[in-house]
C-alpha cells in the first residue's frame, strides 16, 4: 500500500512541477520585461531562490532533526545535479549561451562559495554556528551585488524604445507565487514518495540525500530551466542553475549550520572536489565558445551518470 501511494505522490509531484515551472517562468519574463532588467539578473535572484526552496526546507529540517548527514549531501548533491544535469538537459533543447561578464563574476562566485566550503569544512571538520553567520553575510553582500546590478541594467535600457507586450501586474504576481507553491509541493511530492522507495530498497542516508533528495529538491530547477530554454530564456536558465548552487552553499548551509553546526565526513569532502571539478570542466566548456553545446551537454548527462554510479558503489 505504502508503495502505492508513494507512486501516486510521485507522478502528482511531477505534474505540479512541470505546470508549476510554466507558470513560474512565464511571471518571472514578465517581470525582467517590466523592471527592464536582464532575464540573466532574475534567473539569479527570483527563479534561483524560488526553485531552491525545497533544499532551503529539506536542509534546515534535518539540522533541526540532527540529521546533518542529509543536509550537507542534499545540498552538494544538489549542486552537482544543478550543474551537470539541469545545465546538460537545457543544453539539448538549445545553446545555453554565457556573457563574459557571467564568466568573469557570477560564475567564479560559486566556485568560491564551493571552495570556501570545503575549506571551513576540513578546517574544523565541521561547519559551526560561525561559518554559518560568515555564509549568511556573504548571501546578503550577494543580494544587494545583484540589486546594483539591476540598477546598472536598467539604467542601461532605459534609453530603448522596444515594446513588450507586457502582463498585468497582478498576473504576473499569480503567476509566480502560484507557480512557486507548485513547484514546493510537487517537490515535496517527488522526495517523499521517492524516500519511501528509497528506504524500502534499503538506502543508507548519506546515499538518499546524495540521489534520491538531490534529485528530487533539484527538480524545481531542472524543470524551470528546461521550460526556460524551451521558451528561449537561456539567460534565465544558466542564471537559475548559478543562482540556486550559490543560494544552496551561502543560505541554505548557512541557515543550516548556525541552528545546529554540521559535522563534515571524508565523504563530503570527496564530494565537494567533484563539484569543484566539474565546475571548471563547465568553465572550460563555456569559455571556449561562449556556450554549452549539444555535445557538452550530452557529455555533462555521461559524467553525471559515472558520478552516480560511484556514490552507489562506494
Amino acid at each position: 500500500m505504502k508503495e502505492i501511494i508513494a507512486i501516486l505522490l510521485l507522478i502528482g509531484g511531477f505534474v505540479l512541477l512541470i505546470k508549476g515551472a510554466d507558470f513560474f517562468v512565464d511571471g518571472s519574463s514578465a517581470v525582467a520585461k517590466r523592471l527592464k532588467v536582464p532575464s540573466m539578473i532574475i534567473g539569479l535572484t527570483i527563479v534561483s531562490m524560488g526553485t531552491s526552496l525545497p533544499e532551503c526546507a529539506v536542509s534546515v529540517s534535518a539540522s533541526m532533526n540532527n540529521s546533518n548527514e542529509l543536509a550537507i549531501s542534499n545540498v552538494v548533491g544538489s549542486n552537482i545535479f544543478n550543474l551537470m544535469v539541469v545545465c546538460g538537459a537545457c543544453a539539448l533543447f538549445a545553446p545555453l549561451k554565457v556573457s563574459i561578464s557571467t564568466l568573469k563574476k557570477e560564475f567564479p562566485f560559486s566556485v568560491v562559495c564551493a571552495v570556501l566550503l570545503l575549506g571551513l569544512g576540513y578546517y574544523g571538520t565541521s561547519l559551526g554556528r560561525i561559518d554559518g553567520m560568515i555564509f549568511l553575510v556573504l548571501f546578503v553582500l550577494y543580494l544587494l551585488w545583484m540589486v546594483l546590478s539591476a540598477i546598472k541594467a536598467r539604467k542601461n535600457f532605459a534609453d530603448t524604445d522596444e515594446e513588450y507586450e507586457l502582463l498585468p501586474v497582478w498576473k504576473c504576481v499569480l503567476f509566480i507565487i502560484g507557480g512557486a507553491v507548485a513547484i514546493k509541493f510537487g517537490g515535496d511530492f517527488v522526495v517523499d514518495g521517492a524516500t519511501v522507495i528509497a528506504k524500502g530498497l534499503g538506502l543508507s542516508q548519506t546515499l538518499i540525500g546524495l540521489t534520491v533528495v538531490a534529485l528530487g529538491t533539484s527538480l524545481p530547477e531542472l524543470v524551470t530551466s528546461v521550460v526556460a530554454a524551451k521558451k528561449n530564456e537561456v539567460d534565465m536558465a544558466l542564471g537559475n542553475v548559478i543562482g540556486s548552487n550559490i543560494f544552496n552553499i551561502l543560505f541554505v548551509l548557512g541557515a543550516a549550520s548556525a541552528i545546529s553546526p554540521i559535522a563534515f565526513i571524508t565523504e563530503n569532502m570527496i564530494d565537494i572536489i567533484i563539484l569543484l571539478a566539474f565546475s571548471l570542466l563547465v568553465w572550460i566548456f563555456t569559455w571556449s565558445n561562449r556556450q554549452i553545446r549539444r555535445p557538452e551537454g550530452i557529455a555533462m548527462l555521461i559524467l553525471y551518470a559515472g558520478f552516480t554510479v560511484y556514490i552507489c558503489m562506494r
